[in-house]
């Protein structure tokens, strides 16, 4: 396992639409897992495979509390309902923070990493992950979808206890 480099803000590779995976190989397994690590490594809740320079539809999503750590390979939101106004970070937006409107329960459907057809239903933090990290699927990025004028950015200073970011 290895941590990637994220790609930021300004990267154009975040606005292109990823492929999505036709066959699930080591090579894929091993980017999931490449993934994981990353995306612990900069307390991230949720990473997409394009903010690691990679055009394929791959998502991996972990909420810290003792569930096991969502991988979702060609990721199909099939479901949304309600509205929550959320606090939202990214990876690839460091030290930045916005408010965003998100569906609050979210139902996709996916391959998990052995090619098995899987439906996770998510309220709350996990609805607002799956639809962030689908967006950047999709080559929507944070800013094309937070509320005018929210945006604050934090220096790392003055975060003692940051939020997670997706």
């Amino acid at each position: 396992m290895a941590i990637r480099n994220i790609r930021k803000e300004d990267d154009e590779i975040l606005r292109k639409k990823s492929k999505e995976v036709e066959v699930i190989d080591d090579r894929v397994k091993e980017l999931i897992n490449d993934m994981i690590e990353t995306m612990h490594k900069y307390d991230g809740v949720g990473l997409a495979a394009v903010q690691v320079g990679i055009l394929k539809r791959i998502v991996v999503i972990d909420l810290y509390d003792e569930k096991p750590i969502l991988k979702l390979i060609n990721p199909v939101i099939t479901k949304t309902k309600g509205k929550q106004e959320v606090d939202e970070g990214c990876l690839s937006f460091p030290n930045k923070y916005v408010k965003v409107i998100r569906p609050e329960e979210v139902t996709v459907e996916a391959l998990d990493e052995n090619g098995k057809k899987i439906k996770v239903t998510g309220t709350g933090l996990l609805a607002q992950a799956i639809a962030h990290e689908v967006d950047h699927l999709n080559g929507i990025i944070l800013t094309d979808v937070m509320i005018p004028g929210t945006m604050e950015v934090i220096s790392p200073e003055d975060q003692a206890t940051p939020p997670k970011k997706k």
